[in-house]
């Protein structure tokens, strides 16, 4: 099979390019920050799309408008050039912040988006993904939440201070952190090209979410290093300003559709996912 992938050169991006080609598939990186080339997709079967901005800086004016357009303009991109070449399943990322911060409620594909910043942005995301249905392509839009992996992503950022023995929990420690290991999302989105009867949002998390305060005591486990020091909130109010919200903020969220279509999570332990992660 043919896949081209935008966002291929990322944490999750690099990992899903690797682990099909050993699969035996042809893998194309694409670019989105100039217009693609129609004839670029001519001959895929699947086209991923996991290209965008980080969330994780402060939200200036200028900073809302790179998130934004690098997630709504660059995916009104790719389907223009996709209307020539149609695949037959476009699976195109999308984020747990689609829920906002709810707290214990405990959310699947059918919970509304939020009407913060970052939902209002999921839920536009996954519309402009979503219009590739009109010429006949199968869309999945995986809502991906913190990924759990060697070399990148949160959990990279994470590291340091916690092997120094200064990680501590973010605020007070009960918000919701919604997470998988990022071999599972891996292997979940290449479920999602395989499967022809999978379509529309799946929440691409491990089935049992944790507290931050849980996390955090897992993960000073794994390294061996106590956890003693927590960031308090106004610390990250500071630092952040209104992105703080996403880490002071959470959501209970449980990979519904994935578990019913008969998908298998084989790191759906944190622990263990944590020390295959920081062992590599």
């Amino acid at each position: 099979m043919k896949v081209a992938i935008t966002g291929a050169s990322g944490f999750v991006g690099r990992a899903l390019s690797e682990c099909l080609r050993a699969s035996g598939h042809s893998v194309i990186a694409v670019s989105l920050r100039t217009q693609p080339p129609p004839q670029v997709f001519a001959g895929c079967q699947a086209v991923v799309n996991l290209a965008g901005e980080p969330v994780a800086q402060r939200w200036t004016a200028a900073a809302r408008e790179r998130i934004s357009n690098s997630r709504i303009q660059s995916t009104r991109s790719l389907l223009a050039a996709l209307r020539q070449h149609p695949p037959a399943v476009l699976v195109s990322a999308s984020a747990v912040g689609f829920y906002g911060s709810r707290g214990d409620e405990i959310l699947t594909e059918d919970s509304p988006p939020s009407s913060d910043f970052l939902g209002q942005l999921a839920l536009r995301w996954e519309q402009e993904a979503r219009a590739a249905e009109q010429f006949g392509v199968r869309v999945v839009t995986p809502r991906i939440g913190v990924v759990l992996g060697r070399g990148g992503g949160a959990l990279a950022k994470m590291l340091l201070p916690f092997r120094m023995g200064v990680g501590g929990r973010l605020g007070s420690g009960q918000q919701w952190m919604s997470w998988i290991a990022l071999d599972d999302l891996v292997s979940l989105i290449e479920f999602a090209i395989d499967e022809a009867a999978f379509s529309g949002p799946v929440n691409a998390v491990a089935p049992n979410p944790v507290t931050n305060a849980d996390f955090t005591r897992e993960l000073a486990a794994a390294l061996h290093r106590p956890a003693i020091l927590p960031v308090p909130a106004f610390a990250l109010k500071i630092l952040f300003g209104e992105m703080s919200q996403v880490l002071l903020g959470g959501q209970r969220v449980i990979p519904q559709a994935a578990l019913l279509a008969g998908f298998q999570f084989h790191l759906a332990d944190l622990g263990q996912a944590l020390r295959k992660a920081i062992a590599g």
